[in-house]
């Protein structure tokens, strides 16, 4: 059964309806379009290219750039930096959502207090994050009468034990890296449970204390199941930004294999012109921040539906 067609008249309603919105949100379509998925569309088309040097493209190949990637690059360095990328995500994600949680915990059940102490007196200065580039001085890797940062303080305090290389060790470099990171985002994820705390409808909390359940239950089997959406964001965005993590590995460790992820391998194939090579490892950075990014926009779409 053939839809009815609309009449001219409708059809010049609905597009007078539509047209003041379409004009207003042209210009950023305009941007989109052109430096994202156009410069998305070069960037797919350079990694299928043979432009490996200053004298511009020579052709075609196809996925060899990709294959080369993991087959040729010799002393699999990208499939080392993968690694390295890997261990540092799997790191910085736990530890600042741990970390992100229990100081929402300790916050919210302090909330009282907090509330009745005044306004706060931090300084702008003071209350300002230290530059990532003072890492690099906290995680010195000398010991001894040598060592400074963090393994002065153990070795001034006899603590000798605790002193390590940080970065610079083989197998447990790149989650010394991870510390900054969670540092730096453990109170960005703070936030977002301190916002998931506030959502909490207080009849769940009543509704709880009236059946007598204790401290703990509350939080384990009442609030932190309704944390479940913001724990999942807060992962979302950690493994978002972890992927594309570069200046912060830079300032602390700078160009070294030992710290090597994808976006120091790009920059520095960016160095020698080789930009088909660069060009492909940045698709593949795309397409793992794709697959985190992509479920959780489906699974975020069905639950607006449904509700």
């Amino acid at each position: 059964m053939s839809k009815p067609r609309r009449s001219p008249g409708a059809l010049k309603a609905a597009v007078r309806r539509r047209l003041p919105g379409l004009l207003l949100l042209s210009p950023s379509l305009v941007l989109l379009a052109v430096f994202v998925y156009g410069l998305i569309g070069w960037t797919v088309k350079l990694s299928l290219s043979d432009e490996h040097d200053a004298l511009g493209n020579k052709g075609f190949v196809g996925l060899k750039n990709f294959i080369d990637l993991f087959t040729e690059d010799i002393s699999g360095r990208f499939v080392h930096s993968l690694k390295n990328l890997l261990v540092f995500t799997a790191v910085f994600m736990l530890g600042a959502l741990i970390m992100g949680l229990l100081w929402a915990l300790l916050l919210e059940r302090a909330r009282a207090a907090r509330a009745s102490s005044g306004p706060s007196t931090c300084s702008r200065w003071r209350c300002r994050s230290s530059p990532r580039a003072s890492w690099r001085w906290l995680m010195n890797s000398a010991d001894g009468d040598k060592a400074g940062g963090l393994n002065r303080i153990f070795h001034d305090l006899h603590l000798g034990f605790l002193e390590n290389p940080w970065w610079t060790d083989p197998d447990w470099g790149m989650a010394a890296m991870a510390l900054p990171a969670i540092w730096q985002l453990s109170g960005y994820v703070m936030a977002l449970f301190l916002s998931g705390f506030r959502g909490i409808p207080a009849e769940l909390r009543e509704a709880a204390a009236m059946d007598g359940a204790s401290g703990y239950r509350l939080y384990r089997h009442v609030l932190f199941p309704q944390l479940t959406p913001t724990a999942l964001s807060a992962l979302i965005i950690l493994g978002h930004m972890s992927m594309k993590m570069f200046d912060l590995i830079m300032s602390v460790s700078g160009a070294q294999w030992l710290t090597e992820v994808p976006a120091v391998y790009v920059w520095q194939t960016l160095l020698t012109s080789d930009y088909a090579k660069a060009a492909a490892i940045s698709i593949i950075l795309l397409l793992l921040v794709a697959v985190v990014i992509v479920p959780y926009l489906v699974y975020n779409n069905r639950v607006e539906r449904r509700s």
